[in-house]
């Protein structure tokens, strides 16, 4: 099992973490409705630890217009909410740029300077924030001329919201995984390898975390999701080695025409390379009687399968 834990990565982003649900104020919990202009601005609350989302009724429409729209909220907090922006007052926002599902984030040079616990904060900001823009699914953030790099050197790269996997029920536990996952390849006959770092709470546990990000589907230019992005896990538990997965109807829908066997060995070989998972017996709506796109019966487990996997490039 292969699980990278770095608990000073994990300590900042307790911060990030800790009741993100939560309002500036004691009101009901705030929801977005893109469709109808209404989004969720993701502030600092007023003592600058969690991030607490308020209502925002859009203007503009156009993607590119629309993310400076909701920069500009961001940066400027209005007057009669208790909380302040997560960008630090040093750091100016330059200009965005739209590339395919990729939003580019042009700051300057300062935004280097903000604290580590700080930068975290923003980040998660910017990405919740951003990503319910209708085609914007991730995050790029550049200081001047440059992408942005983490601690180490390398560039921080695509950001998306589902990289925040939170659970306000304990907020002093976090950690940073490394994830091996398997979708399909561009023909939707091969599956390949997708490696990804999540940060999540300890509680979830690594089975539940892979498949969520199954569902959350890939990253990587070229390939296809498994699974719809619609499907919900009912419940997942695990006995003897053995993972019982219970989706609802919507795992039998798919948007992609990809092998139908596929989306079993992608959740099977996942399950593998990240735990001692060693069988996966799936239901729909706790029944096994059913025949996966009229193919595969789910009435018997599936061991690990190698033979979809393709070639490493």
């Amino acid at each position: 099992m292969k699980k990278a834990r770095s608990w000073s990565f994990g300590v900042l982003f307790c911060l990030v973490c800790a009741m993100l649900l939560s309002g500036c104020k004691e009101r009901e919990t705030p929801s977005s409705a893109p469709e109808e202009g209404r989004y969720l601005v993701y502030y600092l609350n007023s003592s600058g630890v969690t991030l607490s989302p308020q209502e925002y009724e859009a203007v503009e429409t156009r993607p590119e217009a629309l993310a400076d729209e909701l920069m500009g909220q961001l940066i400027h907090v209005p007057k009669d909410l208790d909380c302040q922006t997560p960008l630090s007052e040093k750091v100016a926002y330059r200009e965005c740029r739209l590339d395919g599902q990729m939003l580019y984030l042009y700051f300057d040079v300062n935004y280097v300077s903000m604290k580590p616990e700080q930068e975290i904060l923003c980040r998660a900001a910017l990405a919740r924030t951003l990503t319910q823009i209708q085609g914007v699914d991730y995050i790029s953030i550049y200081c001047g001329d440059q992408p942005f790099m983490d601690r180490q050197g390398n560039p921080v790269g695509a950001v998306a919201a589902s990289d925040f996997i939170l659970n306000t029920s304990n907020v002093n536990a976090y950690e940073k995984t490394e994830l091996k996952l398997y979708f399909a390849d561009k023909t939707g006959t091969k599956l390949v390898a997708e490696t990804r770092e999540v940060v999540h709470n300890i509680n979830t546990s690594m089975e539940q975390l892979v498949v969520e990000q199954l569902l959350a589907g890939p990253k990587e230019e070229g390939h296809l999701a498994v699974l719809p992005s619609e499907c919900k896990v009912l419940s997942l538990s695990v006995t003897d080695n053995v993972c019982y997965i219970n989706f609802d109807s919507a795992f039998l829908k798919m948007e992609h025409p990809v092998n139908e066997y596929l989306p079993i060995y992608a959740i099977v070989d996942s399950l593998a390379e990240m735990t001692n998972i060693t069988r996966v017996q799936i239901m729909v709506n706790g029944s096994q009687n059913v025949m996966f796109r009229d193919v595969v019966s789910l009435n018997n487990t599936f061991e690990v399968n190698r033979d979809y996997i393709g070639e490493e490039k």
